[in-house]
């Protein structure tokens, strides 16, 4: 049996990805910071990552999905503090979840990494530099990764979804969320649960020949 980490697995994202990989057989471990998670682990702090992934033991599947939307206001306007923990949460936390279970994924020979990437990790999201920029960061760190290991029996992608209808987005502004959906051709938020299908391939045996790509999710809004 397969056993997976996600991370921000107590709702949105990573609630249905939790779910969708369960409803397959495979064991699901929660990193999240909200009650309910298998390991309280605030990602973005490298030392409670690798002690938790040491606690868990080597897994066969990553799905890094705990983000933050950060400040939402002009570039000039973010503080130093607002910058840094977004990159800290966004950015670094796939950095270190990464890092904590490759060594295991390579000593089985097999692994797959899907990492939540955004459509403003490749547009770019006004008032939402931050989010952007560390968005942009997991697509660079993804395509790196796959290269890196492209012959081990482990694949590292990225998904790049448009608004999603989730918790996180929530916190959005009425004018933001409407500004987002108005590039979207089909005109409505994307479901949590088409993210999770999406997901759920990536994770399997079936996708064996994609690593370090992007995977628009968007309801037409990327085109490339």
């Amino acid at each position: 049996m397969k056993k997976a980490i996600v991370t921000g697995g107590q709702s949105g994202l990573g609630e249905a990805c939790v779910s969708r990989l369960r409803d397959q057989g495979i064991t699901v471990v929660t990193l999240d910071l909200a009650p309910g998670a298998d390991y309280t682990v605030d990602v973005s702090d490298s030392a409670s990552v690798n002690e938790a992934v040491a606690a868990i033991g080597p897994v066969d599947i990553l799905i890094n999905s705990a983000g933050i939307v950060g400040p939402n206001k002009p570039l000039w306007e973010i503080t130093d503090a607002e910058w840094q923990k977004t990159f800290s949460v966004n950015a670094n936390g796939v950095f270190n979840l990464c890092r904590a279970v490759i060594p295991g994924m390579k000593d089985k020979g097999w692994g797959r990494i899907v990492n939540m990437a955004s459509i403003a990790g490749k547009e770019g999201n006004p008032n939402l530099s931050a989010y952007s920029a560390s968005k942009a960061a997991v697509i660079g760190l993804t395509k790196s990764l796959g290269k890196e290991l492209a012959e081990t029996g482990i694949l590292v992608n990225a998904i790049a979804p448009a608004v999603i209808e989730t918790p996180m987005n929530a916190s959005n502004t009425p004018e933001m969320l409407s500004y987002m959906i108005s590039k979207i051709p089909m005109g409505r938020l994307g479901q949590a649960h088409e993210v999770a299908a999406l997901v759920s391939w990536l994770a399997s045996e079936e996708c064996s020949f994609s690593t370090g790509a992007v995977y628009d999710i968007s309801g037409g809004r990327a085109t490339y």
